[in-house]
């Protein structure tokens, strides 16, 4: 039976791509079989890379897909109204997810948790929910991030969906109020954290990411 797990944020740029790529080496270590999802890719053109692009980048072939996108930089309703083209549904994304034969499938959802990702309202929990996936929540350590979070993961409990968080870019000489939030964080969400992926990641070797990233994750 796959599994499915869902990886969402407290807000855009928390590190949800990165933090994916390194779940992906999670399990890869692990040998077990995994690909990561992308449902919906905005803020690029036709010929970009995308957040897909830059897991395979590294992970390596086949750790990844995106299964449409929008150009302008915006949440993906808001692009497609703009664009004046459809999205396909949170259903129909589901469809394809569960069409995939993997152990694991991991899905990425855009921004945070209300970012509608079809023009008929559908979220990253509508996802989750028919997946009855796992979720994961990216989040910051700075200032600010108690608030943030808390509030996602109150949104995330109140339709039956209990979250993991993931320090999605972790210093690695943590501020004082860095280190109150690792400790405030699961004090105050009842979260645990299962993960810290180092601030700069993304820009390690391929190779040397996919050696580390397994020991982010406890």
């Amino acid at each position: 039976m796959t599994r499915y797990i869902t990886v969402t944020g407290t807000d855009t740029g928390v590190g949800k791509t990165i933090a994916t790529a390194a779940l992906v080496s999670y399990f890869r270590a692990q040998d077990v079989d995994v690909v990561a999802v992308k449902p919906v890719q905005t803020g690029v053109r036709p010929d970009e890379p995308g957040d897909a692009a830059e897991i395979e980048r590294l992970c390596g072939p086949g750790a990844a897909q995106e299964l449409t996108r929008v150009e302008p930089a915006l949440a993906p309703e808001t692009a497609a109204r703009l664009e004046g083209v459809d999205l396909p549904t949170v259903d129909e994304h589901v469809e394809r997810i569960r069409a995939l034969d993997h152990d694991v499938v991991l899905v990425e959802g855009a921004g945070g948790v209300l970012v509608r990702l079809d023009r008929e309202g559908g979220t990253v929990i509508d996802i989750a929910t028919r997946l009855s996936a796992d979720v994961v929540v990216v989040t910051r350590e700075a200032l600010g991030t108690l608030n943030h979070t808390a509030l996602t993961v109150d949104r995330l409990r109140a339709d039956g969906l209990d979250p993991v968080l993931v320090i999605g870019s972790a210093d690695p000489d943590p501020t004082l109020e860095a280190r109150s939030n690792h400790t405030d964080l699961p004090r105050l969400t009842g979260c645990r954290i299962v993960g810290h992926v180092p601030a700069g990641a993304g820009s390690l070797p391929p190779g040397d990411f996919r050696r580390d990233a397994p020991s982010w994750f406890t």
